[in-house]
Formats: C-alpha cells, sequence, structure tokens
C-alpha cells in the first residue's frame, strides 16, 4: 500500500486567506493525504537583507518549519493581492527558505505546488506573481489555481479537482 502524501499549506495572511488554507486542509484530509498549515504570519520573520542576514540565520529562525517543508511531498501557497503581486510576508519567507542551507533551491525545487487567493483587489496579478516566482525557483505550480474574493466564493468542485490533481503529481513515496 501506498504510503499517504504530506502537503504543505503556507497560508500568507489570515482571515480569508487563511479560511481558504482550512479548505483545502480539510480536502486533502477527506483524501487520505497528510496537510499542514504554516501561517506566514505567525512566524514573524525579521525582514530580510544582508545585513539581516548578519544577525540572524535563516536555518534558526525556520528551525521548526524547515523539517515539515523538507519532508513535503507537495505545497499549496495563499496569499491576498498587495499592490498587484504577493505580501511581503510572502517574500520574505522565501528569501529566508532560500538561505537557510547551501542549496537556494533545496527545500521546494521539483515539487509541485498549487496557488490560490482570496483578494479584494481581484486576485490575477497575486497568482501570476506567485506562479512566476515558484516556477523560477524550481517548482511545478499546477495550470489549475483557486481564485476567490468577496463577488466570487470558492467552488468546492474546483477544489476537489485541484486538491486531487496536486496528489497525483507528488513524486511516489
Amino acid at each position: 500500500m501506498e504510503k499517504t502524501k504530506n502537503i504543505v499549506i503556507i497560508s500568507a495572511s489570515e482571515v480569508k486567506n487563511l479560511e481558504l488554507a482550512n479548505s483545502f486542509k480539510s480536502r486533502f484530509e477527506s483524501s487520505k493525504t497528510e496537510a499542514t498549515i504554516i501561517n506566514l504570519l505567525d512566524l514573524e520573520l525579521p525582514l530580510y537583507s544582508s545585513r539581516a542576514e548578519g544577525k540572524f540565520k535563516g536555518e534558526e529562525l525556520l528551525k521548526d518549519q524547515l523539517p515539515v517543508i523538507a519532508k513535503a511531498d507537495g505545497f499549496v501557497f495563499i496569499a491576498p493581492e498587495y499592490n498587484g503581486s504577493t505580501p511581503p510576508v510572502f517574500n520574505n519567507f522565501l528569501a529566508w527558505l532560500s538561505r537557510s542551507s547551501k542549496d537556494w533551491r533545496e527545500f521546494l525545487n521539483g515539487k509541485p505546488a498549487a496557488i490560490a487567493t482570496f483578494s479584494g483587489g481581484g486576485g490575477h496579478n497575486v497568482l501570476l506573481a506567485m506562479r512566476t516566482q515558484l516556477a523560477f525557483i524550481g517548482m511545478n505550480v499546477l495550470g489549475r489555481q483557486i481564485l476567490t474574493h468577496s463577488n466570487k466564493a470558492l467552488d468546492e468542485k474546483s477544489l476537489e479537482a485541484i486538491t486531487l490533481e496536486l496528489i497525483k503529481f507528488c513524486p511516489p513515496r
């Protein structure tokens, strides 16, 4: 029997995007897939810069998250649109993660990822920004994505389809 897949859901904001993260988690669990949510706001990471890196080490700042991230078979990244792009906490997290080992792509390279948003500003730009950035660091971003906002509720059939697709593209254990 194949072991269950392990998905890490990264939420770059609270309230509606964290609700969306919990919807993903529930859907994965109903498909017998392990799912863990990391709320980036809970990490309270200092702003990344070369000066900050002299004071802090990514592997120390993310010591509790690195084992979870390293064993993940796939990811879901959820973020609202900020000024036509990703929120600062999203970029800051990726910066620290990329400085947490000798190989800056180590934790995410080659792994499948789904992207989603609940955005007041439409959400198309943040999805494009996440897709571009995650592909640049070596992730295999699914073509299907989830876009919700105050006038567009989460479509449960789309949620089910994207979770099953992400599970399918996770490497065998």
